[in-house]
């Protein structure tokens, strides 16, 4: 399996290009539109031939590229079950994996930070988790329908209960960490050691965070596959 993070330094966003090195077939999850140029030259560098792009969920802090990669290269757009999204190819489910050659990616329902958010889990060793379950943190969930409780009952009962040695690649961080596992993040992540549903619950609707910069274009933006409105 070939597998890459890529970053986009103005939101801090991580892209991940996963690829078979055998039928040279690859899937790029989260794609950036600033990005897009970076990521095509890539994949064209490394003769891969891109099938998919899969989103995590509908973004407020960046607008997608996966509409103009599929433009550039014919591939298809993914997004999760019940997002708001008519451009895309199609809408992926809890339990369903998408296969590449040998390289197996399932996708694990984890609504909270938004009302529809899918984590990846590639070949039962990488956990692709969007912003969902961040590197000692977790998503908002104080818009686009996120619930804090869904939350907590999606990371303790659909992620905590992966293998402690399962890596965890987050969609976004902040402070330079760029990857980390299911059993650190059980052992050291703020948001839940110590707490419990209703703990959470509360701290949660107390952050009080702003608005991300780019909410008001990215969510239109990114429910038509990354074309501005």
């Amino acid at each position: 399996m070939f597998f890459r993070q890529l970053f986009d330094p103005e939101t801090s966003t991580y892209t991940y290009l996963i690829a078979d090195e055998t039928s040279n077939t690859a899937i790029l999850v989260d794609p950036v539109l600033e990005q897009v140029e970076r990521d095509q030259k890539l994949i064209e560098e490394l003769g891969l031939t891109l099938r998919y792009c899969l989103e995590t969920h509908i973004h407020a802090d960046h607008i997608t590229g996966s509409g103009k990669l599929r433009e550039l290269t014919g591939c298809q757009s993914i997004v999760p079950m019940g997002a708001n999204a008519v451009c895309a190819d199609r809408k992926t489910q809890h339990g369903e994996a998408w296969e590449i050659g040998s390289v197996v990616i399932e996708a694990i329902a984890t609504p909270g930070h938004t009302d529809s958010h899918m984590a990846y889990l590639v070949n039962k060793t990488h956990l692709l988790t969007g912003d969902y379950l961040l590197i000692r943190g977790c998503g908002r969930t104080d818009f686009q329908g996120g619930d804090a409780g869904t939350l907590y009952n999606s990371i303790t009962q659909n992620l905590f209960t992966l293998p402690d040695t399962t890596l965890v690649y987050p969609g976004h961080d902040y402070r330079g960490h760029m990857v980390s596992t299911i059993g650190e993040e059980k052992k050291f992540n703020p948001r839940f050691v110590g707490r419990d549903r209703s703990d959470f619950i509360k701290l949660m609707g107390n952050l009080n965070l702003p608005n991300p910069t780019k909410i008001m274009e990215a969510v239109p933006a990114n429910q038509l596959c990354g074309r501005a409105v």
